[in-house]
């Protein structure tokens, strides 16, 4: 496995060049789909509590902590992308970011705080993404008016979310579907 780069866009740390450990299913979110993304956040980023549910890269909540989010909770299942990560968080000097080694279907279960914002890209063709919604949603995980980003391989649609959640936003960039949703 090797180690790619990537830069933040945007915030505090803009310009920063971050490695990423190149593994199967890690495919960290191209900088067109991140500025429409946090332009989206924008109104709701700065001191915000956020989740990178399948973090890998940590590139979005990296990209959160830079534009003004107040903590990011990082979940990572490979020890290679957990290693990296926590080396970017420390070359970063942020102390408001912590990861979870782990499974996160399992991790998310021992929270015990809200998210005012999740980061929902899970590896794609694995059926993840259903779950991990329902999963998120049993557990209360979500403050009121959470925003969840959700980057799917297919159109997401209201009928495809968990009960009190609706989509306010959403585009597709190649291949990859990338939507905005909110709890009501």
């Amino acid at each position: 496995m090797g180690h790619q780069s990537l830069r933040i866009i945007g915030g505090k740390h803009r310009g920063r060049a971050l490695s990423f450990v190149q593994a199967e299913g890690l495919r960290p979110t191209p900088d067109r789909i991140r500025e429409t993304l946090f332009n989206w956040l924008q109104p709701v980023i700065s001191g915000s509590r956020c989740l990178d549910m399948f973090a890998g890269s940590g590139l979005l909540g990296l990209e959160a902590l830079s534009r003004g989010a107040g903590e990011v909770v990082f979940i990572e299942q490979q020890k290679s992308a957990v290693t990296v990560l926590e080396d970017n968080i420390s070359k970063l000097g942020l102390d408001n970011a912590s990861v979870v080694s782990g499974d996160a279907f399992e991790r998310i279960e021992s929270f015990d705080h809200a998210f005012d914002i999740v980061f929902l890209d899970p590896p794609f063709h694995k059926g993840l993404l259903p779950r991990a919604m329902q999963r998120l949603s049993d557990c209360r995980l979500l403050k009121p008016s959470a925003r969840i980003y959700i980057e799917s391989e297919a159109v997401i649609t209201d009928g495809d979310l968990p009960g009190g959640w609706e989509i306010i936003r959403a585009k597709k960039a190649g291949q990859v579907f990338y939507h905005l949703a909110t709890t009501t």
